[in-house]
């Protein structure tokens, strides 16, 4: 099957059917276009995201099956719940969404590079700025030793990176995330493609299909109003649970 090259000077051009994606690797779609605001939320609303390498074209991905999780399904470990019990960390929302896309672009010891690229920082940091992306920060005294980010469209959040310095530092920011999203009516976090670690919070595959009417069931539907500036500018450790 032959792919979908996208026109970079036409970011409201329709994807092609996620039907249309290779099984392997891993729902390849469409190739080029651009990382236009518009673009990227089109992608999201319908089950697409970009993955590429340094020096590639834009590679759009749409994984069948999907690793999803449903947030009132979610699973903390009995060492994980020991931590939170101790509140070592300190949990912020939307506080330092720069620095945390940065730290998650930093190369990691198994990998040779990054698929964040300064062109992937830019994009979504104007996502953050108009309240699409948000970032989950923890924090250690004022240091920054953990957080994520994702993509928020109705009641789905759509979980991109993470990263740690210390010992469960993302997983506490993690699952701060799925408990307040739980508190403001969101029904999916879409977690890409299967990872042990993610599976280990409850997280689960599904058909593409069926991720789809998922979709359409809860990206148009309102979350709570407000939900995520009802935290901006709140300090540290004020994140509900």
């Amino acid at each position: 099957m032959q792919l979908t090259v996208l026109d970079p000077n036409n970011p409201e051009q329709d994807f092609p059917s996620t039907n249309r994606a290779l099984r392997e690797p891993d729902g390849l779609l469409a190739v080029g276009g651009c990382l236009s605001q518009s673009r990227l939320l089109n992608a999201y609303r319908h089950g697409i995201f970009p993955w590429y390498n340094p020096g590639e074209p834009i590679l759009w991905w749409s994984p069948d099956p999907r690793l999803v999780l449903f947030p009132n399904k979610l699973v903390i470990s009995r060492s994980l719940s020991k931590t939170l019990r101790k509140n070592i960390f300190t949990v912020t929302i939307d506080q330092a969404f720069n620095d945390v896309i940065a730290a998650c672009a930093d190369p990691r010891k198994d990998a040779a590079g990054t698929w964040i690229t300064p062109e992937i920082k830019a994009a979504y940091r104007q996502l953050h700025q108009t309240g699409f992306a948000h970032s989950v920060e923890t924090w250690l005294d004022d240091e920054l030793v953990g957080g994520l980010y994702g993509i928020a469209l109705g009641r789905v959040f759509f979980g991109e990176s993470m990263f740690h310095t210390r010992t469960d530092a993302s997983k506490a920011a993690f699952a701060t995330l799925v408990k307040q999203l739980v508190s403001w009516g969101y029904q999916l976090i879409d977690c890409q493609v299967h990872t042990r670690h993610l599976e280990s919070f409850g997280a689960e595959e599904i058909d593409r299909d069926y991720f789809t009417v998922l979709l359409d069931r809860y990206c148009d539907a309102p979350a709570a109003p407000s939900a995520w500036q009802r935290l901006d500018g709140r300090r540290p450790g004020s994140c509900p649970g």
